[in-house]
């Protein structure tokens, strides 16, 4: 820990080095009827284009509505940003409502779930067809669980001081930001531990799924795991384990491009029994392991804004790492617009310890180890005398 207590004391000699750090929110959302059941309109015209709206759009389906925050190097002013675009949305939905957990609510069948529609457009008609593949491929059900997703970029300022230098390059910024990933996977099971909230779900989710996880049922149709802290995060849910054998690293920029350029470029055998077409129909973008870059379910991802017609890789090979992307936050049922400012500075002080603690590179068995760590803590959390994995040790 000597390289942490040495950087950590440089920072403490200038403490306004993280208060340049810019954040900003993506929370998603189901629109649901008075009865609680998913609501079969369209999109709200009056929340404008969802294809081209800065702030509100929709993710999979023309029920689950995502809300985006301007970057914001304030916390207070971050969540109330949030704050007024759930209170406009409000005011467009007549007597429709927001579902306040990541687990979706009654679901009767498949067919209620109407795919995102974003207009005639070469790129509209594209979103919508990658969204028939992950329908065809992982179920549309699962593709209706929310979540919160928190960007963060932490300041120039913030990576002078970690490398001791007034001038530093936006590679050692970028090799920074993956030596953060890789303690995040090391240690971020303390998030759904913390803040995981999608213990139970309703029972017609599991209609939909071939899950092997024993669970308990109340009287009302609710399922649970007693111990589990986010069935969201669990292979049940976000973390889906069609995509297991992806062998993406998080050691180098170099590494994670070409591991994801890999698994876009490699046709699935399993995809490849879908088919692209049925009849005159698309079924999904191609057969290959990933459609594009977005399709794959990680905790965390490096990111950076992309130029109009530019891919996620191409952005990133071009400037490296910009900020990054935390994913395995549920939604809080507690609050009003899914996070409470508590949580956003937890995030601030997780995602700065990660990058301040020294992280050697991480081999393909470590990285398993952690990801099985991650489902121990969301499927049996909460169980008393749960020990994780660490190196050759197991620790409670």
């Amino acid at each position: 820990m000597t390289d942490f207590t040495q950087r950590l004391a440089r920072l403490a000699q200038n403490p306004d080095a993280l208060k340049g750090i810019a954040r900003g929110l993506e929370r998603e959302a189901l629109r649901i009827t008075p009865n609680g059941h998913l609501a079969q309109t369209a999109h709200p015209d009056a929340l404008g284009a969802a294809l081209t709206h800065r702030w509100i759009t929709t993710d999979f389906a023309e029920s689950l509505l995502e809300f985006i925050t301007p970057v914001n190097t304030s916390v207070k002013g971050m969540l109330d940003e949030l704050q007024d675009i759930h209170r406009f949305t409000y005011q467009q939905m007549d007597d429709e409502q927001l579902w306040p957990m990541s687990m979706p609510c009654v679901v009767a069948s498949e067919d209620d779930i109407t795919l995102a529609q974003y207009g005639s457009s070469n790129i509209g008609r594209m979103k919508t067809l990658y969204r028939q593949g992950l329908k065809h491929r992982y179920g549309s059900v699962m593709q209706v669980i929310s979540g919160v997703h928190f960007n963060i970029s932490l300041p120039e300022a913030f990576w002078q001081h970690l490398y001791h230098s007034e001038t530093v390059s936006q590679a050692a910024v970028t090799q920074g930001y993956f030596d953060l990933i890789r303690n995040y996977y090391r240690h971020g099971w303390m998030i759904p531990y913390l803040f995981g909230a999608s213990p139970a779900l309703c029972g017609s989710f599991i209609k939909h799924t071939d899950s092997p996880l024993a669970f308990e049922h109340m009287p009302s149709g609710t399922c649970y795991l007693p111990y589990a802290t986010s069935l969201r995060l669990s292979d049940l849910g976000y973390t889906n384990n069609a995509q297991a054998d992806l062998k993406i690293g998080f050691n180098t920029l170099e590494q994670y491009l070409e591991g994801l350029r890999r698994a876009i470029r490699t046709p699935s055998q399993q995809f490849a029994q879908l088919g692209i077409r049925d009849g005159e129909t698309y079924r999904q973008l191609n057969t290959n392991m990933l459609q594009i870059e977005n399709e794959l379910y990680a905790p965390i991802r490096p990111k950076r804004n992309a130029e109009s017609g530019e891919k996620p890789t191409e952005a990133l090979s071009r400037g490296g790492v910009e900020y990054i992307e935390v994913r395995s936050l549920d939604v809080n049922p507690y609050s009003p617009i899914g996070i409470e400012e508590d949580q956003v500075h937890f995030l601030d002080l997780f995602v700065s310890w990660c990058a301040l603690s020294p992280s050697d590179p991480m081999s393909d068995p470590e990285l398993n180890c952690w990801r099985d760590n991650w489902n121990k803590i969301v499927l049996e959390g909460r169980k008393p005398g749960l020990t994780l994995t660490t190196g050759a040790m197991a620790v409670p």
